[in-house]
């Protein structure tokens, strides 16, 4: 197998929840010889350094500072998210009727935003948890990753003999159909707490607080007579993810900063202190500047001489359902590339920003394709526009096509990862 698509199932195998995704990439980037900055303290940065920010345990921000005044030659960036549609456990909602021990959640998806999950999908499998807990100690609390790795809850459908609609365009009541059944053993206490109290090796009573989701743990597979596809959870917007890390990582000594950008909450809206609507890109970039020059106009410089990716996952031509798409502007699956298009500006290329990107895949030696919605259909967006219009970047949006785009397991083509990890690495240089 490919070292980098092995390391890319391993990246997604290890992503069970957003906080896990982040520590993934942290993991990754102190093994490459960055450098976390906290953002409390002042930045002292030199030339070739590797450094990196966590914000508030999930978006991360990752550069190498370039040989060059940042003022005269800008920052190479791309940016993706790493959170993607699940379902958050209500912890406190746990119920016990006629030994069925059950909690309810919420679905962790914007339905208004960018589509929200295919709810069916999560139903009559099995399913893990991850996420992260406040533990209480003698400081006051601390916060911690958890992850139970083996399947503990299932979400069961209703016999069809019971609910005979199930074919015919049924709606899963958020509230009463998704709850998810973590035993059939009669329970006084909280099972599942007791659960993670056991994984992390403290006492129940120590968790205050916790942000645990569901997941399904099947690993990450190669599908396809050749292996010619990947089929694994939240590729949208891991692959993305995976991609940047993998090219920011192999940057060596370049003369532009270059840089990437892990948000979270793009599937919520964005608009949180981890999201592309928050201080931190802008923040960061001013911080870059003012360590080689106290000037704000080096900062209006800096932002007028980047360049922004914006990558995220596209719709790959689905031959079953053909007339969901535009005939002239359907990607398929490893054929290259997606150049994400829409006139009422719901991504953020442009007619100059895809021609750059166009000459990079032309110098990466990689293939490229163009998206657009059907004329006739809604547009869904991600983190271009809003970095774009916060900061006035030149930005293009990208991605790589898969199918069942919010299902909770997503295909999408091996070889089109590995044009575009080639396409970033290029343009890292």
């Amino acid at each position: 197998m490919n070292a980098t698509i092995k390391d890319f199932l391993a990246f997604l195998d290890g992503s069970n929840s957003r906080f896990h995704a982040s520590l993934e990439i942290r993991n990754r980037l102190e093994a490459a010889g960055f450098v976390a900055l906290p953002e409390t303290k002042p930045f002292k940065l030199k030339k070739g350094g590797k450094y990196y920010i966590c914000r508030q345990d999930t978006a991360v921000l990752a550069f190498i500072m370039g040989s060059e005044a940042i003022a005269k030659s800008g920052v190479n960036l791309a940016a993706s998210h790493i959170d993607y549609p699940s379902l958050k456990l209500k912890l406190d909602s746990v119920r016990s009727d006629k030994g069925i021990v059950r909690y309810g959640v919420e679905v962790y998806s914007g339905t208004d935003v960018n589509g929200g999950g295919i709810m069916h999908t999560w139903t009559d499998r099995e399913l893990s948890v991850a996420g992260k807990v406040l533990v209480k100690n003698k400081q006051g609390y601390e916060s911690k990753f958890v992850d139970l790795t083996s399947p503990v809850a299932v979400i069961p459908n209703i016999a069809i003999h019971l609910n005979r609609e199930v074919n015919k365009g049924f709606q899963y009541n958020r509230q009463t159909h998704l709850q998810a059944i973590l035993s059939v053993k009669e329970s006084s206490s909280n099972p599942l707490l007791e659960l993670v109290a056991g994984k992390l090796k403290v006492k129940a009573e120590q968790i205050i607080d916790s942000e645990l989701y569901l997941y399904d743990p099947t690993p990450a597979a190669l599908v396809g007579i050749e292996g010619e596809m990947v089929c694994a959870k939240g590729l949208d917007n891991l692959a993305m993810t995976h991609a940047i890390l993998t090219a920011l990582i192999a940057a060596n000594q370049p003369k532009q900063t270059v840089m990437g950008v892990f948000y979270d909450h793009e599937e919520i809206g964005s608009q949180t202190p981890q999201g592309a609507m928050s201080s931190l890109l802008g923040e960061v970039l001013e911080r870059l500047c003012l360590t080689q020059s106290a000037a704000r106009e080096d900062y209006y410089l800096t932002l007028r001489n980047s360049f922004m990716i914006s990558a995220d996952m596209a719709h790959a031509y689905h031959p079953s359902y053909p007339e969901k798409y535009d005939p002239d502007y359907s990607p398929y699956m490893n054929k290259g590339i997606v150049i994400k298009l829409n006139a009422n500006h719901r991504y953020a290329s442009t007619s100059e920003s895809s021609a750059r990107f166009i000459s990079l895949c032309e110098a990466a030696k990689v293939p490229y394709q163009k998206f657009l919605i059907r004329s006739d259909m809604p547009c869904g967006s991600t983190v271009g526009p809003i970095v774009a219009a916060q900061l006035g970047m030149e930005t293009v949006d990208i991605g790589n096509p898969i199918w069942a785009m919010h299902s909770i397991r997503e295909t999408g083509g091996t070889l089109d990862h590995l044009h575009l990890v080639a396409a970033l690495t290029e343009y890292y240089k």
